[in-house]
C-alpha cells in the first residue's frame, strides 16, 4: 500500500541554521543528511521514509548521495527516488539533492575513476534511478591521477551546461588539485561550488591548508564523516557493540579502536558531558566552529538519532579554554580512508 503523501511541517525553516556555500548564492543547512549507510536494500523502506520525512521537517534541505551507495550499488538512489516520488516531489524546489561518481560502480574500464565517459554515463543512470530531471550538485567523487584534470572538470562543466546538474563539486581532492580544478572550471564558466572532504576531531587534515585554499577560491566545504565513522559517539566507549559499523566491517575496522584512541575519545566524551551535550553533538558543533565549513553530513539509522544530531545546533559556541582542552585529545586516529585521493 502506498503511504499517504507527506505534508511538510509548517515550521520546518524556523530552527535550522543555513550557511552560504563559499561565494555562491546557495545556502545549505548546517546539518545535511547523507545516505551513505542505512538507505540500501538492507534497511526497511519505511524506516528510510521516516528518516527522510523527519529530516525535511527539521529543515534539512540537502540530501547527499552517490552512485554506489547501497548495498547493493545504486539502491540508495533507487530507494530515495521511490520516497521522493511518493513524499517529496511537491517540494523539489526546496531541496538540494547531490550525487557523485568516481569510485567503482560497474565492471570494466568505464565503471570508475574520472573519465568523461564514466562520469556522464553515471549521472544519467543516477537521474534515472532517482526519477529526477537534474541534481543540484554533481561531484567528482575522487581525484583520478591517470585522467587529465581538464577532462574530469570538463565532464562536470558539461553536466551543468546540459541542465543535468546545477552546480559542480569535488570530493577528497588535495589543496593543490582543488586550486587547479577551481581554475579550470572558472575558465570554462562553471564555478566550483563545493568540496566534500572527510573531517572530524580524529581526522583534521583539512586544517593544514585545504580550508585556506577553499576560502581563497570562494568554494564551500561540506564535511563528511564528522563523527569519525561512529568513533565520536558513545557507541564504542566500552568496546564494540553488536550491529555497529565496526562489528560489521562497514568503513570502520575494529583495529582502529586502539586503547590509545579510545582514551582520547573517553576524554572528549567527558568534555561533552561538561558542556551538556553528547559526544556526537559536541563533535558536530566542533566541526562547524570554523565558518568556512558550510555544513556537516550526518547519517542516521533512526529518527531519534537524526533528531539528536540536529540538536547539536543548540550549543555551537566554544570558549578558548574548551577548544584548547579539545585539542589535546582531538588527535589523528588513522581513520582517513580517503587519503589516497588527496595525496596527489
Amino acid at each position: 500500500m502506498i503511504p499517504a503523501p507527506h505534508r511538510a511541517a509548517d515550521d520546518r525553516y524556523d530552527a535550522m541554521a543555513y550557511r552560504r556555500c563559499g561565494r555562491s548564492g546557495l545556502q545549505l543547512p548546517a546539518v545535511s543528511l547523507g545516505l551513505w549507510h542505512n538507505f540500501g536494500d538492507d534497511v526497511a523502506i519505511d524506516t528510510q521514509r521516516a528518516i527522510l520525512r523527519r529530516a525535511f521537517d527539521l529543515g534539512i534541505t540537502h540530501i547527499d548521495l552517490a552512485n554506489n551507495y547501497g548495498p547493493p550499488y545504486g539502491s540508495a538512489e533507487k530507494n530515495f527516488g521511490t520516497i521522493f516520488a511518493e513524499d517529496l516531489r511537491p517540494y523539489r524546489d526546496e531541496l538540494v539533492i547531490s550525487t557523485k561518481a568516481g569510485y567503482d560502480m560497474w565492471p570494466g574500464p568505464y565503471g570508475e575513476w574520472g573519465s568523461r565517459k564514466y562520469l556522464l554515463a553515471s549521472l544519467d543512470q543516477s537521474l534515472s534511478r532517482m526519477g529526477l530531471d537534474y541534481v543540484d550538485v554533481f561531484y567528482s567523487h575522487r581525484f583520478d591521477p591517470e585522467t587529465p584534470l581538464e577532462e574530469t572538470m570538463g565532464a562536470l562543466d558539461h553536466a551543468v551546461r546540459s541542465g543535468k546538474a546545477l552546480y559542480a563539486g569535488i570530493s577528497s581532492y588535495s589543496p593543490e588539485r582543488t586550486a587547479e580544478a577551481a581554475a579550470i572550471l572558472r575558465e570554462m564558466g562553471t564555478p566550483l561550488l563545493i568540496h566534500q572532504p572527510s573531517y572530524s576531531m580524529l581526522n583534521r587534515w583539512i586544517e593544514e591548508s585545504l580550508l585556506d585554499t577553499l576560502e581563497s577560491e570562494g568554494v564551500g566545504c561540506i564535511a563528511f564523516s564528522p563523527l569519525a565513522q561512529g568513533m565520536l559517539t558513545d557507541k564504542y566507549l566500552d568496546g564494540v557493540p553488536q550491529g555497529s559499523r565496526a562489528s560489521q566491517g562497514k568503513s570502520l575496522s575494529p583495529d582502529l579502536l586502539t586503547d590509545e584512541t579510545l582514551a582520547h575519545v573517553r576524554a572528549l566524551n567527558e568534555m561533552a558531558q561538561q558542556r551538556g551535550q553528547t559526544l556526537a553533538q559536541m563533535a558536530l558543533a566542533w566541526a562547524l566552529r570554523d565558518p568556512r565549513v558550510t555544513s556537516v553530513l550526518v547519517g542516521a539509522s533512526s529518527v531519534r538519532q537524526l533528531e539528536a544530531n540536529v540538536s547539536a545546533l543548540d550549543h555551537l559556541s566554544f570558549s578558548d579554554d574548551e577548544l584548547a582542552a579539545i585539542d589535546r585529545d582531538a588527535v589523528e586516529a588513522g581513520i582517513n580512508l580517503w587519503a589516497p585521493s588527496s595525496a596527489h
